[in-house]
């Protein structure tokens, strides 16, 4: 409960530092609040001496009350137009606060070392970025636009009843803090319903970001109803601490408004009581001056209301923006060094010196893993599934830092160079591609922004992707969907091949990036990428071993270790793993 506390109040600092960056408008809204109270609370006056006209000598003073008319008027028109520029204010306050969170949450994601993105699902952290924020929004809108006021409304409608009559005001002020002490109460169980609410719609979010982009795999797998019957389960619990949470904090509305109405009762009773005590007095209570009492009673009461839904409101959106601020706060990718070198013109010559690395702790992968790439060398990387074949990658690219031992790129150890120059040392081609939102043109040039429409032409003519260009309805200029949707798994891989022809940098990266072409192309392709690969370190995974036979080097991988190593016709002649590798692939061919 201790730390449950600490961890609120810390969410609600972190909250506080970003309104703090708005200082200026914040100082212009209280203005416009302490204005649009000051204009509404003199309107009761005016109504009041309205009555008092009407009432007062028995006589109706038409003059007086059409003057007055028109002051009412007037304020009424002065106290719309405040309160547009109030609005207008908090809107700008509260946009402005959640663009520069998920402007902080979106540049941390780019900065997370991908062993949060791997355990996180994608779905959770786009409901933290999106979700989240909006329903932190719409509380912070909230009591922007409702706490301000009301507590300008309390102390202002406080000073004007104490100058009319202070016993009946002194009844006021003892009655009406009860509302907040209920409130209070409620908020505090509903802070948790609230952040479980959120939980369970992330968790949601999470699962339907699943199967959407799992779509093709779920109906061939005729999976549909456990898919359904998974949803539902977690749609039920959705609902049901949805409803907890809007149950127990919509309690705070009426609760609130019984002990209003008690107060004005007795305002009301005091009042009249007042009334004939002193009708005959020099100072009397008028009625126009009970109802201009009980208007401000009304008024003073209205905001403790308000304040407490707000403050009911607020849960909810703390309880999201301490998600949020979960997401901004993660541990970073351990950052360039400051003394880090940028790597210009790496030649090619790579080394692994004792390298151990696990993603688990406790489930070693590799372990003394030592190999030395020499330049213009083709490495092909080959091994049974879960070998740690694309492991290496991963460490040679520095998306994990290795545990023990080190990796040397042109003698330099690559933790004491900067990331991007390393990568940009790489070109690089998965199995699974990507493609964003944009022209193909924009696609293939994504490493090279500059490029001139030569370069790109050429790129793809070299990747033969420049036949299928063409028979797009734009060309080049044809706007592709995220992730290439409306093309095919081998058009895209092509895209994603004339990427790396386009930049051709010194060292290169084939991770089964064949795999969705046909075999027409993909012959083609292999004859490109030998000159592409000529001169260039290259690191070849593949598990069609017919792909990697002119491969310099072949790795054959066990366990994370490496159990052979040698050409192709080396390792057949071996008659080891790798001899069983290649001709377990020729199996049940009848000759």
């Amino acid at each position: 409960m201790a730390e449950k506390k600490k961890a609120d109040k810390g969410t609600f600092k972190k909250v506080m530092t970003y309104i703090g960056k708005y200082r200026l408008l914040m100082f212009l809204s209280i203005v416009m609040a302490a204005l649009t109270v000051a204009l509404t609370l003199y309107v009761p006056v005016l109504i009041g001496d309205v009555i008092d006209l009407i009432i007062g000598k028995g006589q109706v003073d038409f003059k007086g009350i059409a003057k007055l008319l028109k002051e009412i008027a007037l304020i009424a028109a002065a106290t719309a137009a405040v309160q547009w520029l109030m609005n207008t204010v908090n809107n700008r306050i509260t946009y402005h606060i959640v663009r520069d969170m998920r402007n902080e949450a979106f540049m941390k994601i780019q900065k997370l070392p991908l062993s949060y993105l791997d355990i996180h699902p994608a779905g959770e952290t786009v409901n933290r970025v999106i979700a989240d924020a909006d329903q932190f929004a719409d509380g912070l809108l909230m009591g922007f636009t409702q706490l301000f006021t009301g507590v300008v409304t309390i102390l202002a409608t406080l000073i004007f009843m104490l100058t009319i009559n202070w016993k009946i005001t002194l009844t006021v002020v003892i009655l009406t803090p009860l509302s907040l002490f209920i409130a209070r109460f409620i908020a505090k169980k509903t802070y948790a319903m609230f952040r479980l609410q959120s939980e369970t719609r992330g968790e949601q979010t999470a699962f339907i970001d699943e199967m959407i982009s799992n779509q093709k795999v779920v109906q061939a797998f005729c999976h549909e109803d456990e898919a359904m019957e998974k949803f539902d389960e977690i749609n039920d619990r959705l609902q049901k601490c949805s409803l907890r949470a809007t149950f127990f904090s919509s309690l705070t509305n009426p609760t609130t408004r019984f002990v209003n109405n008690v107060v004005y009762a007795a305002v009301a009773l005091t009042g009249a009581i007042a009334c004939v005590k002193t009708a005959n007095a020099l100072d009397p209570f008028t009625v126009g001056m009970l109802s201009v009492f009980l208007s401000y009673a009304n008024q003073y009461t209205k905001p403790f209301n308000e304040i407490s839904g707000v403050v009911t409101e607020l849960q909810n959106a703390l309880a999201c923006a301490s998600r949020l601020f979960e997401l901004i706060e993660e541990e970073p990718q351990i950052p360039d060094a400051d003394d880090a070198k940028v790597l210009e013109n790496a030649e090619g010559r790579i080394t692994l010196d004792n390298v151990a690395f696990s993603y688990v702790p406790d489930k070693k992968l590799i372990e003394d893993l030592t190999l030395s790439v020499e330049p213009g060398q083709r490495v092909a990387l080959v091994g049974p599934t879960g070998c740690g074949k694309t492991t290496i990658i991963n460490l040679l690219m520095r998306f994990y830092d290795v545990n023990g031992g080190s990796i040397t790129v042109s003698g330099d150890d690559i933790r004491n160079v900067t990331r991007a120059s390393l990568r940009g040392s790489y070109g690089m081609v998965l199995q699974d591609t990507w493609l964003r939102a944009g022209t193909v043109r924009e696609n293939i040039a994504y490493g090279k922004p500059d490029a001139t429409m030569d370069e790109v032409i050429a790129a793809a003519k070299a990747a033969h992707a420049h036949s299928f260009i063409r028979r797009l309805p734009d060309g080049y200029d044809t706007v592709i969907a995220e992730d290439g949707g409306n093309i095919s798994q081998g058009q895209k891989q092509l895209l994603c091949i004339a990427r790396v022809m386009l930049c051709l940098p010194p060292m290169l990266i084939l991770d089964e990036a064949t795999s969705s072409i046909d075999t027409r192309t993909e012959v083609r392709i292999q004859k490109a990428f030998a000159r592409m690969m000529q001169g260039r370190t290259s690191f070849i995974v593949a598990h069609r071993l017919s792909t990697i036979r002119e491969a310099d080097v072949i790795l054959v991988m066990k366990d994370g270790h490496i159990v052979e190593q040698g050409n192709h016709d080396q390792l057949l002649a071996q008659g080891g793993f790798y001899a069983k590798l290649y001709n377990s692939q020729f199996e049940g061919v009848q000759t």
